[in-house]
Order: C-alpha cells, then sequence, then structure tokens
C-alpha cells in the first residue's frame, strides 16, 4: 500500500475517533444535532471548495452534483444511525461493531462489483483488522447488548454503502475529493434543515448546551473523510477500507480513558491484532 495513503489513513482514523467521542457526548441530541454539525460543517467547507475549485481551474460537471447529492443522502443516513446508536448503547459497542462490519462488506463488495483482485497478503490483514475488532467490541458479555449491537451494525452497512460510492464517484466520475466531499457537505445540511427550521428552539439549546461537540466534529469528520477520499484515488478500495480502521484503536482508548467503560485488556488485545492486520495491508 502506498505510504502516502498510509499517512492519509492514519490521521483520518484519528479524527474519526476523536470526532465520534464529541457525537457521543451529544448522544441525545438526534436528527437536530446531526443537522447543526452537518451545517456547520457546510459553512466551512463551502468556501473551501469555491477556492479549490478557482485553482485547480477544472470545470464543473453535472455528474458532480449527482454522485454528491447520491453521496448526501447515504452520509445522512449514515449520521441519523449513529446518533441514534449512542443514544441507546456504548461507544465500547457501537463503533467498533460498525467500524468492524463495515470494510468487511466494503471488502467483499469490491472484490463482487468492482473487480478487485487485492492479494492474499492484504486479505489476511483485512481479515486480521475485522477479528480484532470485533474483539474489541463483542468480548465479555457485550453481546447480550443487542441494540448497541443492532445499530453497530446498522451503521456498519451505511458506511459500506457511502464508501463504495464515493470510491466510485472520485474515480469513475473523476470529482475532485476536495470538492465532492464540500458539495456532499452542503446537500446533507439542506436535507434535514425543514426539520431544523420546525424546531428553532431545540436547535438553539442544543447550540448552546454542545457548541463544542459540534465544531469538533464539523472540522474533524471532513478532515477524515477527505483524506480517506484521496487515499482512495491512490491505493484500492480494499485496502483502504479495512486499513482506516484503526480508528478503533484510539477509540477505544477514548472510551476507557474518558468514559470510564471497561475491560481495557481485551481493548489491547484487540488492538494489536488490528495492528498486525494495518501492518499486513500497509506490507502488500
Amino acid at each position: 500500500m502506498n505510504p502516502v495513503a498510509i499517512g492519509l489513513v492514519l490521521v483520518a482514523a484519528l479524527a474519526h475517533a476523536a470526532w465520534n467521542f464529541s457525537a457521543k457526548r451529544a448522544s441525545t441530541g438526534g436528527a437536530l444535532f446531526v443537522w447543526l454539525y452537518q451545517a456547520t460543517s457546510a459553512v466551512i467547507c463551502l468556501p473551501v471548495a469555491v477556492g479549490a475549485l478557482a485553482l485547480s481551474g477544472a470545470t464543473p460537471q453535472w455528474s458532480w452534483l449527482l454522485a454528491a447529492g447520491v453521496s448526501a443522502v447515504l452520509h445522512v443516513a449514515y449520521g441519523l444511525v449513529l446518533q441514534q446508536g449512542y443514544a441507546v448503547g456504548d461507544m465500547s459497542v457501537v463503533y467498533p461493531v460498525a467500524r468492524g462490519s463495515g470494510p468487511l462488506l466494503s471488502v467483499i463488495a469490491a472484490v463482487a462489483f468492482l473487480g478487485e483482485r487485492p492479494g492474499a497478503l492484504a486479505l489476511v490483514g483485512a481479515a486480521c483488522v475485522v477479528a480484532g475488532v470485533l474483539v474489541v467490541g463483542l468480548g465479555g458479555k457485550t453481546l447480550q447488548l443487542g441494540p448497541s449491537v443492532f445499530y453497530g451494525a446498522l451503521t456498519g452497512l451505511t458506511i459500506a454503502a457511502y464508501t463504495l460510492w464515493d470510491a466510485h464517484s472520485v474515480n469513475g466520475f473523476a470529482v475532485p475529493p476536495l470538492i465532492y466531499f464540500c458539495t456532499g457537505a452542503v446537500i446533507q445540511s439542506l436535507i434535514l434543515a425543514p426539520h431544523a427550521v420546525r424546531s428553532r428552539r431545540r436547535v438553539a439549546v442544543l447550540w448552546r448546551e454542545h457548541r463544542v461537540d459540534v465544531l469538533v466534529i464539523a472540522v474533524l469528520s471532513p478532515l477524515a473523510y477527505i483524506c480517506v477520499l484521496y487515499a482512495m484515488r491512490i491505493a484500492p478500495v480494499s485496502m483502504v477500507a479495512p486499513a482506516r480502521e484503526l480508528s478503533i484503536v484510539f477509540g477505544s482508548v477514548i472510551a476507557w480513558r474518558f468514559l470510564r467503560e471497561p475491560d481495557p485488556v481485551r481493548r489491547l488485545t484487540g488492538a494489536v491484532i488490528v495492528l498486525a492486520g494495518v501492518a499486513a495491508i500497509a506490507a502488500a
């Protein structure tokens, strides 16, 4: 795997774990909290996208808008399901189940539908990443946590869906990743805007209580995913999707250190397995 792609994926993993901690902190915010951070992200991203377009000299295509629109729908679904998962379950279960099932489905679909043929070492690495995630998230008695596992798996399904679509968009449609993500962020905020307008008072309360969390997600979520989009332009999605799940290591440490969630030995064991998988993917 390309060293630049590895660096991008590592930055994305750390940023992703950090913004998920903020999402957990605002777990009762629901769709309105999702709209708040998506709208804030759109405000931040729009001038960046305009500047990037002007500097690149590229001519916008209608296909770019279509691609970003589909991505926006998938990302809104992802945000809503994830937030509901954090409302009913623990981060130490929802997060690893989501991040584990997502790449597994992505690799299967990439091989089945995109014609990618990762080598044996890459497949072993992907398997190790998934196994490590499961050790972290499903050890002990957490299998009994039905809602946490359900929403984690459902989130993983949305992750696989947007990962495959976005990989197709930045490669098949040749949409510049930065412009693609920023356009999608604007469309995402518009999708939930009617609900936010009807609940203006609740939005104001959420902003007062969780403005720091909103800003953290609005900055780190785009940073994480733009890094992933660029990585997918220089490395196969069947390698990028599992490697980015190194975020589970960072997320597990955050959940243990700041949310006081138990069983650090199991988390460390799972983290070592994940790291071994990432190393195998990097060497492929």
